[in-house]
């Protein structure tokens, strides 16, 4: 199979799913209003709260949802074949993750800016509520630790990406100056910007820095007291100071990465060395349910309900932009997934080296890397998979193999890094929620809820000594992000049912993402006590009741909204 034919048959499906279905959403399930008050404009802070550019806010969503886990998740559930990865990628976009995304943005806006995990108490009640808010901040403690070692790993391994993005950081804050201080145009300053910071990676290829280590400390922990600072400061700073423009840069750093990858798809043309279909992988999970918790950005993800209804609603400007916003947010994510397959599926047949230096080429260099679960699932060499893999298609049309490295690398570690400081503003805002509900005032300031969230996720991390605490609770990470993303849909669900819509759009994805990852979830349970790791054992079991209790709770709310001809409206500006 052509892998560049597998690509754009992808593409185009995105295209006319964008026009189609989510046309559909839109004008007949949520009736986006534009003339509808807004609470970026109603509630404006100038912090949080800011009217911003659909094309900025697509920037900042895009890139805060599509962190690592588009890209890594595809590059391990590719052991199972490239077909189900593809269909699980495309249609789980198409129907489940962009129907999520968009319907968390918009009820979010109609509730002022609300999370998801804090509107509960109106659609279902005040209990759900409490339970809600603690599995997400569960999930974000998990994300912060986490994301911050995985940053530290990939600064060890591409130090000729330490440069360039530390680098982003001026560039953004300049950029931001330009365009809200000065009034210049965000597009014009952004090509700016992007160029200066290509400049910046030509030269990281030339300057490669390493942290050496210090006062007893390893490089990665060094790294990752250096990443906590920087996310409590980002994080409490206005978004648009640094947030939304290094987002900005971001995305147009996708988009020239897209075009790179793309020119070399039509250029090298590879074959897909990857089997369709491998259901029985060495030490590999069962294909299902895991597929569908393996690949959870690039298809639907709870934490994008957070990006959502955290950080998105309170700077959509209009109720119109939420499609393209929402909606086409997530196809480019799964257009990235696509991307990945196509990587790690052909290009890494173009050539992959192993240890020793040995260079090897189609079929076999596939199978090297995916020879078993192991191998394919440890993040190192997944990630060196999928950099090796783009970067042979860049090389393919005389991009110096040194750049073109440097240039997937700072890719991958940027979003990375926008997925770090997003995860920390919006577990600042779960933080306030839950001192708001619990009458605790001092952790409700900007200041507190956000030392508080950093604190906390320090202290995961720190605790075993070394930086790598949080992946103690990893195992557990997967099911309970793409339970989140059940949860959110049934809370749209509900929501539609208030509205007396039709619920199909969100029900059916509910009780797919429910029955699977409920599965998933048992099979982590039954894996733990078959190991013995009790600890595991009693936070999943913990986490399993709490989605049993609040589907109760729900089936109780919906069961009384059918027999309420006269459905109480949900909170809204209008």
């Amino acid at each position: 199979m052509n892998s560049l034919i597998l690509a754009i048959i992808c593409f185009v499906g995105f295209i006319i799913a964008y026009h189609t279905y989510g046309k559909y959403l839109g004008q007949k399930i949520f009736k986006l209003d534009p003339d509808a008050k807004v609470p970026s404009s109603e509630m404006r802070d100038d912090i949080d709260y800011v009217p911003t550019n659909k094309h900025i806010l697509f920037g900042h969503h895009y890139t805060s949802i599509a962190g690592l886990a588009p890209i890594v998740g595809p590059g391990i559930a590719i052991i199972w074949g490239w077909v189900p990865a593809l269909i699980w990628i495309v249609f789980g976009s198409i129907f489940l993750g962009a129907v999520h995304d968009f319907g968390s943005l918009v009820v979010s806006m109609r509730a002022k800016g609300r999370s998801v995990g804090d509107l509960v108490s109106d659609l279902i009640n005040p209990r759900v509520r409490q339970l809600f808010l603690l599995i997400i901040f569960f999930l974000l403690l998990i994300v912060i630790a986490i994301f911050a070692l995985i940053i530290a790993i990939l600064f060890g391994m591409y130090p000729q990406a330490v440069f360039p993005v530390w680098l982003e950081i001026p560039i953004a804050v300049w950029l931001g100056y330009m365009v809200y201080k000065r009034g210049k145009s965000h597009a014009t300053f952004a090509i700016i910007a992007v160029a200066i910071m290509y400049l910046t990676v030509i030269i990281g290829a030339y300057l490669p820095i390493k942290m050496p280590a210090m006062l007893g400390m390893s490089t990665i922990m060094i790294w990752m007291i250096i990443l906590f600072i920087y996310s409590f400061i980002a994080s409490s700073l206005p978004v648009q100071t640094l947030l939304q423009p290094r987002d900005y840069i971001n995305a147009h750093q996708l988009f020239v990465v897209f075009g790179l990858l793309f020119i070399g798809a039509i250029w090298a043309h590879p074959t897909v060395v990857a089997p369709a279909l491998n259901v029985s992988p060495k030490g590999a999970p069962p294909i299902i349910p895991m597929l569908f918790v393996v690949i959870a950005c690039g298809a639907i993800s709870g934490f994008h309900s957070l990006v959502s209804s955290g950080t998105s609603s309170k700077q959509c400007s209009n109720e119109r932009d939420c499609r393209f916003v929402g909606y086409g947010g997530m196809l480019m994510e799964g257009s990235l997934s696509v991307l990945v397959i196509v990587a790690v599926g052909a290009a890494i047949g173009l050539g992959l080296v192993v240890k020793g230096g040995e260079v090897l080429t189609g079929a076999a260099a596939f199978t090297h890397h995916y020879e078993s679960w192991g191998a394919a699932a440890g993040l190192a060499s997944n990630l060196d998979a999928i950099v090796q893999g783009m970067s042979n298609l860049l090389v393919s049309y005389g991009i110096p193999k040194k750049i073109a490295v440097t240039i997937i690398g700072v890719f991958i570690v940027s979003f990375g890094a926008t997925t770090l400081d997003s995860a920390t503003r919006i577990q600042r805002y779960i933080i306030s929620e839950l001192g708001a509900s619990w009458k605790v005032k001092p952790i409700t300031g900007r200041y507190s809820a956000t030392f508080i969230a950093v604190a906390t996720a320090m202290v995961l991390a720190f605790y075993s000594g070394d930086g790598r605490g949080g992946m103690v609770l990893w195992p557990l990470f997967g099911a309970t992000n793409q339970l989140l993303a059940g949860l959110t849909l049934m809370v749209l669900t509900i929501y539609l049912l208030r509205k007396k819509r039709s619920i199909m759009p969100a029900v059916i994805p509910f009780i797919f993402m429910v029955v699977m990852d409920g599965w998933a979830m048992l099979i982590n349970i039954k894996n733990f006590a078959t190991t013995g790791n009790i600890f595991l054992l009693v936070l999943a079991v913990i986490i399993f009741g709490l989605l049993v209790w609040m589907i109760v709770e729900t089936l109780i709310a919906a069961k009384v909204l059918g027999k309420d001809s006269e459905v109480e409206p949900f909170p809204t500006f209008t």
